[in-house]
C-alpha cells in the first residue's frame, strides 16, 4: 500500500511541476501573423472560394498508409519466435506486396505527380 501511495504522489507531483513549468517556459511574442485567425498558409485577405488541391489529401493519406505499414510490421521480429514463423512471414509479405502494388498503381496513374 505504501508503494502505491508513493507512486501516486510522485506522478501527481511530476504532473503538477510539468504543468507549472509549461506556463512559465514558452516565450510570448505575439505578432500580426500569430494573431491572425488563419494558420493554414493561405492569404487571409483574399477570396475564401479558392479551389483547394486534393493532392494535399493524397499525400496525407499515403503518409498515413505507410505509417500504418510500419506499425503493422513492427512486431515482426517477435513474431519470428513463434512456433510457425512462416505464417508470420506470409502475412508480412502479403502486407508489403499489397502496399507495393497500390503504390505502383498510384504512380502509373499519375497520382504522385505534383505539377501537372
Amino acid at each position: 500500500m505504501n508503494l502505491i501511495i508513493t507512486t501516486l504522489l510522485i506522478t501527481m507531483t511530476l504532473s503538477l511541476a510539468l504543468t507549472i513549468v509549461s506556463f512559465w517556459l514558452p516565450q510570448m511574442n505575439p505578432d500580426a501573423e500569430k494573431l491572425s485567425p488563419y494558420e493554414c498558409g493561405f492569404d487571409p485577405l483574399g477570396s475564401a472560394r479558392l479551389p483547394f488541391s486534393l493532392r494535399f489529401f493524397l499525400v496525407a493519406i499515403l503518409f498515413l498508409l505507410f505509417d500504418l505499414e510500419i506499425a503493422l510490421l513492427l512486431p515482426l521480429p517477435w513474431g519470428d519466435q513463434l512456433n510457425n514463423p512462416t505464417g508470420t512471414f506470409f502475412w508480412a509479405a502479403t502486407i508489403l506486396i499489397l502496399l507495393t502494388l497500390g503504390l505502383i498503381y498510384e504512380w502509373t496513374q499519375g497520382g504522385l505527380e505534383w505539377a501537372e
